[in-house]
């Protein structure tokens, strides 16, 4: 059974920094692009940005500026990189295989002043 779990996100002031880590078991992610997506309140599930296997990123055009997405394919994981975070960052933040399969938890990110 394939388990994706989000982690590394809390209460973060604007303009600061966070690292989201995301963790597959139950698959190999060595050959599947993963991607980032962000659901804030009320508003749908949109798509951060995703990496390629080998490791080539794609992020949002109105995010690539403050976020990065890497990966460790023998951890099985990939990070989301945010900075200079602000208030519209926030909501909760899910990892998923490409194309969608099932969804984790996600992480909360909660941006404030």
């Amino acid at each position: 059974q394939v388990q994706l779990v989000e982690s590394g996100g809390g209460l973060v002031q604007t303009g600061g920094s966070m690292r989201l880590t995301c963790h597959v078991s139950g698959t190999s992610i060595n050959n599947k692009v993963m991607a980032w997506y962000r659901q804030a309140t009320g508003e749908q599930r949109r798509f951060v940005g995703n990496i390629t296997p080998a490791g080539r990123p794609n992020l949002a055009d109105d995010l690539k500026d403050r976020f990065a997405i890497s990966r460790d394919n023998a951890k099985a994981t990939i990070y989301l990189q945010m900075n200079n975070l602000r208030f519209s960052d926030t909501g909760l933040y899910f990892c998923n295989t490409v194309p969608i399969g099932q969804w984790g938890q996600g992480t909360q990110v909660t941006v404030s002043s």
